[in-house]
């Protein structure tokens, strides 16, 4: 079973590292990449008592649909939508609401269920439903998000003996610092 869990989690891995590539590229492929990575990672999490982690998955599969569907169709010329950039009151915005759902969903997880580190997973969690309309939406600060969300992500899957998916994230990190750069450079020459 260990050898079962190992291929599925590197094949789910792969994925995830090909659709963060492609992502970075604007390349539309990488929503079918996610679709598949977040399917296997869906079982994978919740084998590990990673609930959250596990419906954040289920939640990643139909954004990706939707991902697709925007970068492809979105925008007022139905063509496609751009880069485009938050201002500050609406990241504060986006952080006070990560905040108050981490809190609110951690304490529940901690005093209703057998969910490991409640509150990290919480964050982790609900950082990363933002996050992933932003991405979906072409906002160019969803990198700095990726890479706080993604570097917090790395112990708690040591801790779960996860260690494909902390090395994924670890990689993750720095292709989301990779993936700032290339966007802010596409973003100011207007394209």
């Amino acid at each position: 079973m260990l050898i079962d869990l190992s291929a599925w989690e590197a094949s789910a891995a792969l994925l995830a590292i090909g659709y963060l590539l492609l992502a970075t590229r604007e390349n539309q492929l990488c929503w079918y990449c996610a679709f598949a990575s977040t399917a296997i990672y869906t079982a994978l999490f919740w084998n590990v008592s990673l609930l959250m982690d596990s419906a954040l998955n289920v939640y990643y599969m139909g954004m990706a649909i939707y991902g697709w569907q925007q970068w492809r169709y979105g925008g007022l010329a139905h063509d496609g939508i751009a880069i485009n950039a938050l201002s500050l009151e609406r990241h504060a915005i986006i952080f006070g609401s990560i905040a108050i759902l981490t809190l609110v969903s951690g304490y529940l997880l901690s005093e209703h269920t057998t969910a490991a580190w409640p509150y990290v997973d919480s964050f982790t969690t609900w950082g990363s439903v933002i996050t992933t309309v932003m991405v979906a939406k072409k906002i160019l600060e969803n990198w700095l998000y990726w890479v706080v969300l993604d570097a917090v992500s790395i112990p708690l899957y040591i801790e779960r003996g996860l260690h494909l998916t902390a090395l994924l994230f670890f990689a993750y990190t720095i292709i989301a610092v990779g993936g700032y750069v290339t966007w802010r450079r596409r973003y100011h020459s207007g394209r």
